[in-house]
């Protein structure tokens, strides 16, 4: 599928940020027979797959290269924000806005949230461009990048 649109203008902004190949990716549909191979080869206590020639483990390297994505720096870790008035005040603070309970369930915003909130987005300041950034590199970690089998959203 084709990947999810961006406004022109932040094309200079998704590069600086290293998410531009990503975003260029765009929603892989699911191969069953592909995915259902993997998953018999598959051996969590070893986090490999074994093959008749081999064993293979996926590796940070392997991700960065397929991903496009550096991996050099500090790792961004944070708090899992659970109850509903962290992420609203998260939100608040990153968006502007703040999605009603109905959007959320647990640490999980609705991905149709961030969606409608970047169509609404005027891109006419710099922060309204680093909300709509915000907004569209959440959209890829909820489908392209940490996609779960229901696309309905992202933690």
């Amino acid at each position: 599928m084709p990947p999810d649109r961006y406004n022109p203008i932040v094309e200079g902004y998704l590069r600086d940020t290293g998410f531009y190949h990503v975003s260029q990716i765009g929603v892989v549909q699911c191969q069953s027979a592909l995915v259902n191979a993997l998953i018999e080869r598959w051996r969590p206590e070893t986090h490999t797959f074994h093959f008749p020639v081999g064993k293979c483990a996926v590796t940070l390297e392997d991700v960065a290269l397929i991903l496009g994505l550096p991996t050099n720096g500090l790792p961004v870790t944070g708090p899992t924000l659970s109850s509903y008035e962290a992420l609203e005040a998260e939100c608040l603070d990153q968006f502007g806005v703040a999605p009603r309970k109905t959007d959320c369930r647990g640490s999980f915003i609705k991905l149709t949230w961030f969606q409608a909130l970047k169509d609404r987005l005027v891109l006419v300041d710099d922060i309204q461009i680093q909300r709509y950034m915000k907004c569209h590199i959440m959209l890829l970690f909820g489908t392209v990048m940490f996609g779960d089998k229901s696309e309905a959203g992202v933690h």
